[in-house]
């Protein structure tokens, strides 16, 4: 005697219930419908059923990775506009989000100007590990040094630095922006310097690295630490227009008066 159709699907449902894949048995009922009506063969369906489950999987992932890694907003690759920015080589940018950089434990430094999208591309990385599964954080430079001051004054720096260079990939965000102290210099490279070779460090900047002494308040302590950032990194060197400034000349536009019409 053959199983009814919807005795089959209700062990279908059942099982994908027992394997705890909550994004297939959401997707199960219309993938089976579509199969029934002959839109989708039987790989085609269980093709789908699986997508559905890593849809679902990825988009927790990020969720989780979002609460626990302080990233200010999901940017993705996708939203990336390359045809504003011609000065990005495309195929470096895919290259480095398919994320052997990080397997390797190397860095990216992104440089430009304010407004070009390095933050844009900077989280995007994040965003990518973060959906491979592995740990990511994202700080300013000076919020971290700030954390990183806070720990040592509490007795706790070696704990701050230990939590710091878990992460597969840390994004340390907006260097140049504002000045750091010397001691801030120090606690920075005690930074970079734990998670060399150890975790992948994103950076982005918009002052060229002959700037960071003054940044930093320190030229040694910024050769050192641009020496341990340089052993094994990609550079990204963006010089274009600004999206920010894209954005204000458009609303710009669209605020000028209109003339009259003839009367």
């Amino acid at each position: 005697m053959r199983t009814a159709p919807d005795s089959r699907r209700d062990r279908v449902r059942d099982m994908l219930a027992d394997l705890r894949m909550p994004g297939a048995l959401e997707a199960v009922d219309g993938i089976l419908a579509r199969a029934d009506g002959g839109a989708a063969t039987a790989t085609e369906a269980i093709e789908e059923l699986l997508e559905a489950q890593i849809a679902l999987r990825n988009n927790r992932r990020l969720e989780t990775a979002m609460r626990a890694s302080r990233l200010p907003a999901v940017k993705t690759l996708a939203q990336f506009d390359f045809a504003f920015q011609p000065s990005i080589k495309r195929e470096q940018i895919e290259s480095l989000h398919e994320l052997g950089f990080v397997e390797r434990a190397e860095n990216v430094v992104l440089l430009g100007p304010p407004g070009v999208g390095k933050t844009h591309l900077a989280i995007s990385l994040a965003i990518a590990a973060a959906e491979s599964g592995r740990r990511v954080y994202y700080g300013t430079l000076a919020d971290l040094v700030d954390s990183l001051a806070e720990a040592k004054t509490a007795g706790g720096l070696a704990r701050r630095l230990r939590i710091l260079t878990h992460p597969a990939l840390l994004v340390v965000d907006e260097i140049g922006y504002l000045p750091v102290s010397r001691d801030g210099a120090v606690l920075f490279f005690q930074l970079v310097n734990a998670r060399h070779e150890r975790g992948s460090t994103v950076l982005t900047s918009n002052k060229g690295f002959e700037e960071w002494g003054g940044v930093l308040g320190d030229e040694v302590m910024a050769a050192a630490l641009i020496d341990r950032l340089l052993h094994r990194c990609h550079i990204v060197n963006i010089r274009a227009n600004s999206y920010r400034m894209r954005e204000h000349q458009d609303l710009l536009r669209s605020e000028e008066p209109r003339e009259a019409a003839p009367v």
